[in-house]
Protein backbone atom coordinates (compact mmCIF):
# COMPACT_ATOMS: atom_id res chain seq x y z
CA UNK A 1 0.00 0.00 0.00
CA UNK A 2 1.18 3.50 -0.82
CA UNK A 3 2.58 5.35 2.62
CA UNK A 4 -0.49 8.06 3.16
CA UNK A 5 1.38 11.47 3.00
CA UNK A 6 1.14 13.50 6.41
CA UNK A 7 0.44 16.17 4.94
CA UNK A 8 -2.56 14.58 3.12
CA UNK A 9 -3.57 12.74 5.97
CA UNK A 10 -4.36 15.96 8.08
CA UNK A 11 -6.12 17.56 5.37
CA UNK A 12 -8.23 14.71 5.52
CA UNK A 13 -8.64 14.95 9.00
CA UNK A 14 -9.59 18.60 8.94
CA UNK A 15 -12.08 17.95 6.27
CA UNK A 16 -13.88 16.18 9.27
CA UNK A 17 -14.47 18.58 11.88
CA UNK A 18 -16.85 16.84 13.98
CA UNK A 19 -18.67 13.39 15.01
CA UNK A 20 -17.61 11.01 12.10
CA UNK A 21 -19.72 8.80 9.73
CA UNK A 22 -19.65 5.86 12.47
CA UNK A 23 -21.49 8.11 14.38
CA UNK A 24 -23.51 10.21 12.27
CA UNK A 25 -24.78 6.60 10.56
CA UNK A 26 -25.57 5.25 14.42
CA UNK A 27 -27.21 8.45 15.93
CA UNK A 28 -27.49 6.49 19.69
CA UNK A 29 -24.23 4.44 19.49
CA UNK A 30 -23.17 5.06 22.69
CA UNK A 31 -20.15 7.45 23.17
CA UNK A 32 -17.63 7.45 26.02
CA UNK A 33 -15.24 10.36 26.71
CA UNK A 34 -12.79 9.55 29.14
CA UNK A 35 -11.06 13.13 29.59
CA UNK A 36 -12.69 15.78 30.15
CA UNK A 37 -12.82 18.70 32.92
CA UNK A 38 -15.09 21.13 34.75
CA UNK A 39 -14.07 24.79 34.45
CA UNK A 40 -11.46 24.33 31.45
CA UNK A 41 -9.73 27.62 30.67
CA UNK A 42 -12.76 29.25 32.13
CA UNK A 43 -15.70 27.66 30.54
CA UNK A 44 -18.93 27.77 32.04
CA UNK A 45 -20.93 24.37 32.92
CA UNK A 46 -23.04 24.86 29.84
CA UNK A 47 -20.46 25.65 27.12
CA UNK A 48 -18.92 21.98 28.40
CA UNK A 49 -22.70 20.08 28.04
CA UNK A 50 -22.70 21.66 24.28
CA UNK A 51 -19.31 20.41 23.51
CA UNK A 52 -20.26 16.79 24.49
CA UNK A 53 -23.61 17.40 22.60
CA UNK A 54 -22.47 18.52 20.03
CA UNK A 55 -19.67 15.40 19.51
CA UNK A 56 -22.55 13.50 20.62
CA UNK A 57 -20.72 12.04 23.75
CA UNK A 58 -23.06 10.03 25.63
CA UNK A 59 -20.93 9.06 28.84
CA UNK A 60 -18.32 11.96 30.35
CA UNK A 61 -15.63 11.13 32.54
CA UNK A 62 -14.62 14.38 34.68
CA UNK A 63 -11.06 14.80 35.94
CA UNK A 64 -10.52 16.99 38.66
CA UNK A 65 -7.54 19.56 39.16
CA UNK A 66 -5.71 19.98 42.52
CA UNK A 67 -3.02 22.61 44.04
CA UNK A 68 -1.41 24.57 40.81
CA UNK A 69 -3.78 22.46 38.35
CA UNK A 70 -6.88 25.22 39.85
CA UNK A 71 -5.48 27.82 37.80
CA UNK A 72 -6.51 25.81 34.72
CA UNK A 73 -9.43 23.21 35.49
CA UNK A 74 -11.81 22.77 38.16
CA UNK A 75 -11.68 21.05 41.65
CA UNK A 76 -13.46 17.82 43.53
CA UNK A 77 -16.34 19.45 44.14
CA UNK A 78 -16.82 21.32 40.65
CA UNK A 79 -17.01 17.95 39.42
CA UNK A 80 -18.80 16.03 42.00
CA UNK A 81 -21.51 19.24 41.57
CA UNK A 82 -21.86 18.21 37.73
CA UNK A 83 -22.50 15.12 38.30
CA UNK A 84 -25.07 15.37 40.39
CA UNK A 85 -26.76 17.45 38.17
CA UNK A 86 -26.80 15.16 35.67
CA UNK A 87 -26.11 12.07 36.50
CA UNK A 88 -26.60 9.65 33.52
CA UNK A 89 -24.07 11.98 31.25
CA UNK A 90 -21.49 12.17 34.29
CA UNK A 91 -18.57 10.38 36.27
CA UNK A 92 -15.95 11.77 37.83
CA UNK A 93 -12.41 10.89 39.74
CA UNK A 94 -10.46 12.18 42.29
CA UNK A 95 -7.47 13.88 42.57
CA UNK A 96 -4.95 15.41 45.27
CA UNK A 97 -1.36 16.63 45.09
CA UNK A 98 0.22 13.06 46.62
CA UNK A 99 2.92 15.26 48.24
CA UNK A 100 0.31 16.81 50.35
CA UNK A 101 -0.54 14.27 53.95
CA UNK A 102 -4.43 14.79 53.38
CA UNK A 103 -3.79 12.55 50.05
CA UNK A 104 -5.29 9.84 51.50
CA UNK A 105 -8.13 11.44 53.63
CA UNK A 106 -9.29 13.43 50.51
CA UNK A 107 -9.24 10.72 47.54
CA UNK A 108 -10.86 7.99 50.20
CA UNK A 109 -13.67 10.70 51.07
CA UNK A 110 -14.28 11.39 47.12
CA UNK A 111 -14.17 7.57 46.61
CA UNK A 112 -17.01 7.07 49.18
CA UNK A 113 -18.86 9.52 47.84
CA UNK A 114 -18.73 7.89 43.98
CA UNK A 115 -15.59 8.54 42.44
CA UNK A 116 -14.80 6.10 40.28
CA UNK A 117 -10.84 6.75 39.62
CA UNK A 118 -7.70 8.61 40.48
CA UNK A 119 -6.35 11.14 38.00
CA UNK A 120 -5.07 13.27 36.24
CA UNK A 121 -2.25 13.33 38.27
CA UNK A 122 -0.27 15.96 36.84
CA UNK A 123 2.49 17.05 39.71
CA UNK A 124 6.03 17.16 40.07
CA UNK A 125 6.58 13.68 41.27
CA UNK A 126 8.93 11.01 40.40
CA UNK A 127 6.85 7.54 38.76
CA UNK A 128 8.44 5.16 41.76
CA UNK A 129 8.92 8.09 44.34
CA UNK A 130 7.12 7.98 47.56
CA UNK A 131 4.40 10.13 47.10
CA UNK A 132 3.60 8.51 43.83
CA UNK A 133 3.93 4.92 45.67
CA UNK A 134 1.31 6.06 48.76
CA UNK A 135 -1.26 6.86 45.54
CA UNK A 136 -0.77 3.26 43.91
CA UNK A 137 -1.99 2.19 47.36
CA UNK A 138 -4.71 3.94 47.55
CA UNK A 139 -5.92 2.78 44.09
CA UNK A 140 -5.27 -0.67 44.51
CA UNK A 141 -7.07 -0.27 48.17
CA UNK A 142 -10.27 0.99 46.95
CA UNK A 143 -10.26 -0.80 43.25
CA UNK A 144 -9.85 2.04 41.19
CA UNK A 145 -7.62 2.87 38.20
CA UNK A 146 -5.64 5.95 38.26
CA UNK A 147 -4.56 8.15 34.80
CA UNK A 148 -1.32 10.01 34.72
CA UNK A 149 0.09 12.67 33.09
CA UNK A 150 3.49 11.82 32.25
CA UNK A 151 5.73 14.58 30.54
CA UNK A 152 9.29 14.98 30.50
CA UNK A 153 11.42 16.46 33.48
CA UNK A 154 8.09 17.96 34.86
CA UNK A 155 5.46 15.32 35.71
CA UNK A 156 5.35 11.98 36.64
CA UNK A 157 9.06 11.96 35.79
CA UNK A 158 10.97 8.55 35.29
CA UNK A 159 8.76 6.83 32.69
CA UNK A 160 11.56 4.52 31.43
CA UNK A 161 11.31 2.90 34.93
CA UNK A 162 7.44 3.04 34.82
CA UNK A 163 7.43 -0.84 33.93
CA UNK A 164 8.54 -1.67 37.72
CA UNK A 165 5.33 0.19 38.72
CA UNK A 166 3.22 -2.05 36.58
CA UNK A 167 4.85 -5.62 37.63
CA UNK A 168 5.01 -4.44 41.43
CA UNK A 169 1.09 -3.11 41.36
CA UNK A 170 -0.91 -5.92 39.45
CA UNK A 171 -3.68 -5.24 40.50
CA UNK A 172 -3.97 -1.35 39.66
CA UNK A 173 -4.63 -0.66 36.22
CA UNK A 174 -2.88 2.45 35.09
CA UNK A 175 -4.17 5.14 31.98
CA UNK A 176 -1.38 6.76 29.91
CA UNK A 177 -1.27 10.11 28.80
CA UNK A 178 -0.26 13.35 27.65
CA UNK A 179 3.25 13.90 25.82
CA UNK A 180 6.12 11.61 27.07
CA UNK A 181 3.51 8.40 26.99
CA UNK A 182 2.46 9.61 23.40
CA UNK A 183 5.85 10.19 22.11
CA UNK A 184 7.05 7.16 23.28
CA UNK A 185 4.93 5.18 20.75
CA UNK A 186 8.35 5.55 18.63
CA UNK A 187 11.52 3.66 19.41
CA UNK A 188 13.46 7.86 18.64
CA UNK A 189 12.42 10.18 20.58
CA UNK A 190 14.12 13.42 21.50
CA UNK A 191 12.74 13.48 25.04
CA UNK A 192 12.38 17.27 25.29
CA UNK A 193 10.41 17.29 21.98
CA UNK A 194 6.82 17.15 23.40
CA UNK A 195 4.98 16.68 19.85
CA UNK A 196 7.21 14.84 17.58
CA UNK A 197 6.58 14.83 14.07
CA UNK A 198 7.70 12.26 10.87
CA UNK A 199 7.72 8.40 11.17
CA UNK A 200 7.50 6.02 14.12
CA UNK A 201 9.88 4.01 14.46
CA UNK A 202 8.71 0.20 15.69
CA UNK A 203 9.46 -0.59 19.61
CA UNK A 204 8.80 2.30 21.54
CA UNK A 205 8.31 2.07 25.42
CA UNK A 206 4.61 3.04 24.99
CA UNK A 207 3.82 0.13 22.74
CA UNK A 208 6.03 -2.44 24.61
CA UNK A 209 4.17 -1.13 28.20
CA UNK A 210 0.64 -2.17 26.26
CA UNK A 211 1.73 -4.90 25.10
CA UNK A 212 3.24 -6.91 27.67
CA UNK A 213 1.07 -5.55 30.82
CA UNK A 214 -2.17 -6.54 30.97
CA UNK A 215 -3.19 -3.30 33.56
CA UNK A 216 -2.03 -0.80 31.42
CA UNK A 217 -4.18 1.21 29.16
CA UNK A 218 -3.72 4.52 26.82
CA UNK A 219 -5.69 7.46 26.76
CA UNK A 220 -5.95 9.08 23.57
CA UNK A 221 -7.16 12.29 24.55
CA UNK A 222 -5.56 16.06 24.30
CA UNK A 223 -3.25 17.11 20.98
CA UNK A 224 -0.43 14.50 22.44
CA UNK A 225 -2.86 11.39 21.55
CA UNK A 226 -4.06 13.60 18.29
CA UNK A 227 -0.52 13.96 17.49
CA UNK A 228 0.22 10.03 17.59
CA UNK A 229 -2.76 9.31 15.68
CA UNK A 230 -2.19 11.23 12.75
CA UNK A 231 1.93 12.02 12.66
CA UNK A 232 2.30 8.48 10.91
CA UNK A 233 -0.52 6.82 9.44
CA UNK A 234 0.43 3.39 8.91
CA UNK A 235 2.08 3.28 11.97
CA UNK A 236 -1.21 4.51 13.56
CA UNK A 237 -3.24 1.46 11.95
CA UNK A 238 -1.30 -0.92 13.32
CA UNK A 239 -1.42 0.45 16.74
CA UNK A 240 -4.78 0.70 16.82
CA UNK A 241 -5.31 -3.20 15.36
CA UNK A 242 -2.68 -4.14 18.19
CA UNK A 243 -4.12 -2.49 20.97
CA UNK A 244 -8.00 -2.02 19.87
CA UNK A 245 -8.74 -3.54 23.67
CA UNK A 246 -6.43 -1.60 25.80
CA UNK A 247 -7.64 2.00 24.02
CA UNK A 248 -9.94 4.56 25.09
CA UNK A 249 -11.15 7.42 23.78
CA UNK A 250 -10.72 11.03 25.15
CA UNK A 251 -10.87 14.54 23.95
CA UNK A 252 -9.13 16.99 26.86
CA UNK A 253 -10.15 19.84 24.32
CA UNK A 254 -11.26 23.09 25.95
CA UNK A 255 -13.40 24.62 22.69
CA UNK A 256 -16.24 25.58 24.13
CA UNK A 257 -18.63 24.39 21.33
CA UNK A 258 -17.35 21.19 19.58
CA UNK A 259 -16.59 23.40 16.70
CA UNK A 260 -12.97 25.20 17.90
CA UNK A 261 -14.37 28.00 19.67
CA UNK A 262 -12.51 29.39 22.76
CA UNK A 263 -9.60 27.38 22.27
CA UNK A 264 -6.00 28.54 20.94
CA UNK A 265 -5.32 25.83 18.18
CA UNK A 266 -8.94 27.35 16.41
CA UNK A 267 -10.18 23.43 16.50
CA UNK A 268 -12.06 21.01 18.00
CA UNK A 269 -9.49 17.70 19.48
CA UNK A 270 -12.49 15.67 19.95
CA UNK A 271 -14.20 16.32 16.88
CA UNK A 272 -10.28 15.78 14.91
CA UNK A 273 -9.76 12.64 17.05
CA UNK A 274 -12.67 11.08 16.06
CA UNK A 275 -12.36 11.84 12.73
CA UNK A 276 -8.62 10.02 12.60
CA UNK A 277 -9.94 6.88 14.56
CA UNK A 278 -12.96 6.75 11.88
CA UNK A 279 -10.02 6.58 9.08
CA UNK A 280 -7.61 4.38 10.42
CA UNK A 281 -9.40 1.86 13.15
CA UNK A 282 -9.16 -1.58 11.44
CA UNK A 283 -12.98 -2.16 11.51
CA UNK A 284 -15.95 -1.22 13.17
CA UNK A 285 -15.75 -3.55 15.98
CA UNK A 286 -12.23 -1.75 16.96
CA UNK A 287 -13.26 1.27 16.68
CA UNK A 288 -16.42 0.94 19.21
CA UNK A 289 -14.66 -0.89 21.78
CA UNK A 290 -12.02 2.54 21.49
CA UNK A 291 -14.88 4.95 21.77
CA UNK A 292 -16.97 3.00 24.03
CA UNK A 293 -16.10 -0.75 25.45
CA UNK A 294 -12.98 -0.77 27.10
CA UNK A 295 -13.95 2.37 29.18
CA UNK A 296 -17.50 0.63 30.10
CA UNK A 297 -15.56 -2.33 30.86
CA UNK A 298 -12.45 -0.94 32.45
CA UNK A 299 -14.92 1.32 34.79
CA UNK A 300 -17.59 -0.96 35.42
CA UNK A 301 -19.94 1.50 33.92
CA UNK A 302 -23.37 0.86 33.40
CA UNK A 303 -24.43 -0.96 30.10
CA UNK A 304 -26.78 1.39 27.27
Amino acid sequence: MRRLRRRNFLKAVSALPTAVPFLSAQESAPLIDIHQHTRYQGRSDEQLLAHQAYNRVTKTILLPGEGWMLSVVGDNSSCAALEARYPSQFRRFTCSDPAESRTADLVGGNIRRGAIGIGELKFHVAVDSPEMQRVYRLAEEWRVPVLIHFEYENYNTGFERFAAVLKAYPKVNFIGHAQTWWGNISAELSPLEMYPKGPVKAGGLTDRLLADHENMYGDLSADSGLNALTRDAEFARGFLKRHARKLLWGSDCECRDGRGGGAESGYCIAGRSLAALQMLAPDSKALRRILYENARDLLRLENK
